[in-house]
């Protein structure tokens, strides 16, 4: 039961369990239904039921009194496994999920919540899947996405490296939005994969009428069937439900709190749109990694100490100097417009090069390349040694960093990795044509 102080103690003392239909009276009114179970973290004040008529309500505690009308049972969902025989003739597709589930059955007569992540939920709620492809799903992680770390893509990297040795034709990561594209951009550099790796979540969940789970998550099983062997992100194209776009892992970016079309590519257009599961490349001349023309392979060292400072009016050295002492083996620095910070960091920041602790610089701006060579500032932060970013998002620049440091330890190694374009996280020239788009 997650019911938890006054609320429990009340269940408790009426010797009235999760599933039991009751009555809750206060005042001169009465609520009759089934008990819920609720939320882990939901307050100790109210109970909820489960009405004849099929809605839920809570129930606010104070000045009520309880009627056990039936014992019963907590709610639970019976599922029978699937029989589904493999269609030799489709691609296999595996579904990993890093956190709840793209699938969730709801049992909306009990209230019930089956919450595992298989092929048979999978299939049992997107049925459709199955005319697309042979599917499997396992759940890797069950976390929020807001408590993803640097371990967990190297997890999750080995977990897509393990079902594309066995057999699978593309891999999807069903992943919490927040943080999917520091997930993208991580597994962009830790896998070199022969088949399309793709990326998508849900800004709202699978239970409401407006969710975007299911178009996101066809449509990404039809861009993992693709000649794109890329590291992808498969959300929304528009507000509505008409398509979906394909973004490069390293160039996507969530820039809405709650819109369903909230990623988008920046500084440069989608890779595709799909649409009815069909696909449409956008740019014919961008080159892109095609299905088999890479072995697999997994780069795993990371090195998770790394800093990420963000620039400001009045920002002092001491963050510099208190990462440092920490023993910080890098930092990302989200400079204003061109690639700036104040004059007085610059002691910090060569204090940092000197210890061998490489400083990476991007913009706070989002759009369009730094230049540390127009103004003073730049230039006197280059003398420093600190690493012009060229068009990196910034947290593409800060898991790039983590990345490379991993697999060096020696600055000026680590300087030609993050001034490499290793996985199209940098365009070799600046464009006006994509801002906003």
């Amino acid at each position: 039961m997650n019911y938890q102080g006054s609320a429990k103690e009340l269940l408790e003392s009426t010797n009235i369990s999760i599933g039991d239909t009751i009555k809750v009276i206060k005042k001169d009114i009465s609520y009759e239904g089934m008990l819920l179970d609720r939320a882990e973290d939901a307050d100790d004040k109210h109970l909820v039921l489960k009405m004849d008529s099929g809605y839920n309500i809570g129930i606010e505690i104070s000045e009520a009194s309880l009627e056990l009308i039936k014992k019963g049972e907590k709610p639970k969902i019976e599922l029978a496994a699937l029989d589904i025989e493999k269609d030799m003739e489709k691609p296999d597709i595996s579904i990993i999920s890093t956190g709840g589930t793209v699938a969730s059955i709801i049992d909306y007569k009990t209230g019930a919540v089956h919450p595992a992540f298989t092929a048979d939920d999978l299939l049992r709620a997107n049925p459709e899947l199955l005319d697309q492809a042979n599917i499997k799903g396992k759940a890797i992680f069950n976390i929020l996405s807001e408590n993803m770390k640097p371990e967990y893509w190297v997890k999750a990297a080995h977990s897509i490296a393990d079902e594309i040795n066995n057999g699978a034709d593309g891999v999807v990561v069903a992943h919490g939005t927040d943080t999917m594209h520091y997930t993208a951009a991580a597994l962009s550099f830790i896998l070199e994969s022969p088949v399309p790796v793709v990326l998508t979540g849900a800004q709202r969940s699978s239970d409401r009428p407006s969710s975007d789970a299911f178009l996101n998550l066809i449509n990404s099983v039809a861009a993992a069937k693709s000649d794109m062997a890329e590291v992808m992100v498969c959300m929304h194209a528009t507000n509505d439900d008409s398509a979906c776009l394909l973004h490069q892992g390293t160039k996507v970016r969530k820039m809405h709190t709650s819109r369903r079309d909230t990623f988008r590519s920046i500084n440069t257009q989608p890779l595709a749109r799909i649409e009815n599961g069909r696909m449409e490349i956008l740019d014919a001349e961008k080159t892109y990694k095609k299905r088999g023309s890479f072995e697999l392979k997994v780069n795993d060292n990371i090195e998770p100490n790394v800093a990420f400072i963000k620039s400001f009016p009045g920002i002092e050295t001491d963050i510099i100097d208190y990462h440092l002492d920490k023993g910080v083996k890098g930092i990302l620095l989200e400079g204003t417009g061109l690639g700036h910070c104040p004059d007085h960091m610059v002691p910090a920041l060569e204090r940092a090069t000197d210890s061998n602790v490489p400083v990476v610089m991007t913009s706070q701006c989002m759009y369009g390349k730094i230049n540390m060579n127009v103004y003073s500032t730049g230039r006197r932060l280059l003398n420093a040694g600190v690493i012009p970013g060229g068009d990196m998002l910034p947290e593409t620049a800060f898991v790039k960093l983590i990345w490379a440091l991993g697999q060096s330890d020696k600055l000026e190694e680590v300087k030609n990795i993050m001034l490499t374009n290793i996985a199209g996280e940098m365009e070799e020239k600046s464009s006006l044509d994509h801002f906003l788009l």
